[in-house]
């Protein structure tokens, strides 16, 4: 059952506390809305049986998104110390079901991001290693990439941007397709591919993408300027 009314130990240092340790995770959010669910005996052990969230507007290291909900359940935390004022911590890792909705805006803004060129960049090394390339990551340590552009539609995506090499300057240009495939794994159905020599458009095909153990994707739409996931994530302290 949700608590309706909250206990002290909810209301004076419970949930002061989540607050204060989620705001500190993120750049900004506008909107944080929060629900705990928990007895007085259960959190005075150190236990939270689940936590809800709605949120509005966040962005998390430099990845805006519109519109976020969480749940996260089974959740220790190391409540002695919060009682003497020390900062929450998690004990364990949780999981966590997490439902993000991201606009062609939120995506636009997010380009500089360190999340959002980490995953750009682990996509080149895929395709070229896909393409039988040889160290696909010191070829493009020879690249400077500065990513523009992304535009969304039914089941596609394109993204572009500028790459160089040796001060001269080209326009890169990624066309594609997702599909889930697995609940941790995606099929990319690359369309068009220019601005890396490397990469042959025309050996380009289907490259199924492993998203390791601690993601488990439900659902994942491409529409007409934005994006929708609802997946399940291990949060590791």
């Amino acid at each position: 059952m949700w608590i309706r009314q909250p206990s002290n130990i909810i209301s004076k240092v419970l949930s002061p506390a989540v607050q204060l340790w989620l705001r500190s995770q993120v750049n900004h959010v506008d909107t944080l809305q929060m629900k705990i669910q928990g007895s007085d005996a259960q959190i005075l052990g150190g236990y939270i049986p689940g936590i809800i969230l709605n949120t509005k507007d966040v962005i998390y290291q430099g990845l805006h998104l519109g519109q976020a909900d969480i749940t996260g359940k089974n959740i220790r935390i190391n409540i002695g110390q919060m009682i003497k004022g020390k900062p929450l911590k998690l004990l364990e890792p949780i999981q966590i079901l997490g439902e993000v909705k991201l606009t062609e805006n939120d995506l636009q803004a997010s380009l500089t991001s360190s999340l959002l060129g980490n995953a750009f960049q682990e996509l080149l090394v895929a395709l070229l290693a896909h393409q039988g390339v040889s160290d696909p990551r010191q070829i493009l340590d020879h690249y400077e990439i500065t990513w523009q552009g992304v535009t969304l539609s039914k089941l596609n995506f394109s993204l572009q941007g500028l790459v160089a090499k040796n001060e001269a300057s080209t326009r890169i240009i990624i066309d594609g397709k997702l599909e889930l495939i697995s609940s941790q794994s995606l099929r990319l159905i690359v369309l068009k591919m220019e601005g890396l020599s490397e990469l042959i458009d025309d050996s380009l095909d289907k490259l199924e993408l492993d998203l390791g153990p601690d993601v488990v994707i439900e659902s994942l739409s491409l529409g007409d300027s934005q994006l929708f996931c609802r997946a399940q994530l291990l949060i590791r302290p």
